[in-house]
């Protein structure tokens, strides 16, 4: 173990982002990364957070872990939704401040935004609006986790920062058929479509709206460069509604191309349908980059290029297919 490099604890390492930002830490020659799953440290309890910050004498922290889902699960769960992201921000910068860990990057979403925030999505549009309905107490948990880092930077000089992404797919994605997002389920949904020969797909809502997607392995990559850069050249971390960095790619695609799209990924040569009886959900959601663009990182992995990347990790992921 090489104990000049910091000790980085990853929560949520087995997630999505977690998990590419371990793949990414370990690329950079990271080797003194520290991880805990579920089972092993349950962070909504503050005293196993408490306990485990004691131990473990971490350097850094990257604030990976989220209960996380799309339309269908964020309206079947909200109650899980605000109480187990709220608990787990609120105990992990708590006990990262009292064991004296001065950075810590929190990962929050863009759904923070209003609901008809005007397009592209600047960072100082944060509660000027009101929340999309259908997974407003997922996104007011994230607004509280990006006011706990201001707060705690104004009143302790601690450096944690917080960056919101755009709509996130890739390796290591949930492609459970009602709780995951939207290009999972949609890979799902055209294999399985692909593989019984169906006549169609149905997709929820009209394909009108219009969604952003960033692959996971970019947003690992600029999470891990804005927690180095600079503290002066990041910008003012506890000025209100400033204190935070959109994350995406600057281009954002209807969800009817969207699906389109996966589905001659997959092979898919059947219809696809609109059901419109179902929820949209917010009209457009395209994030204002241009602070992050500024700071020296963009976006790589373009969307078809991602999507077939996606579908083979799929094919990884559930050999039975």
């Amino acid at each position: 173990m090489n104990t000049a490099q910091p000790r980085i604890f990853v929560a949520g390492h087995r997630g999505l982002v977690g998990s590419a930002i371990v793949r990414v830490l370990h690329a950079q020659g990271h080797t003194n990364i520290v991880t805990r799953t579920h089972a092993e440290l349950e962070l909504t309890d503050q005293a196993q957070v408490r306990a485990f910050f004691a131990a473990e004498h971490v350097d850094q922290v990257y604030l990976a872990a989220a209960r996380v889902g799309g339309i269908h699960a964020n309206h079947v769960y909200p109650a899980e939704f605000i109480y187990d992201n709220t608990m787990v921000q609120a105990n992990v910068v708590h006990e990262a401040w009292r064991s004296g860990v001065h950075k810590l990057l929190f990962l929050g979403s863009s759904c923070i935004y209003p609901r008809l925030a005007a397009q592209p999505i600047r960072e100082e549009y944060l509660m000027n609006g009101m929340l999309e309905p259908t997974n407003e107490p997922y996104a007011m948990a994230k607004i509280a986790g990006i006011k706990l880092c201001e707060s705690y930077n104004r009143q302790y000089g601690t450096d944690y920062r917080s960056v919101m992404p755009t709509n996130l797919y890739g390796p290591g994605d949930n492609y459970h058929p009602h709780n995951s997002h939207v290009i999972p389920a949609l890979l799902r949904r055209f294999h399985e479509a692909k593989k019984g020969a169906a006549r169609e797909v149905v997709i929820w809502g009209s394909g009108k709206a219009m969604r952003e997607f960033l692959y996971v392995d970019d947003m690992a990559a600029a999470s891990v460069y804005v927690m180095q850069l600079a503290r002066d050249s990041y910008g003012a971390h506890t000025t209100p509604m400033h204190s935070h960095l959109n994350v995406g790619t600057g281009e954002d695609t209807t969800i009817g191309d969207l699906a389109r799209l996966v589905g001659r990924t997959v092979g898919y040569r059947g219809d696809i349908v609109f059901d419109t009886s179902k929820p949209d959900g917010t009209p457009r959601k395209l994030l204002d980059v241009s602070k992050l663009t500024s700071l020296g990182w963009s976006a790589r992995m373009p969307l078809e290029l991602g999507l077939q990347h996606a579908y083979r990790a799929f094919l990884d992921t559930n050999k039975l297919y």
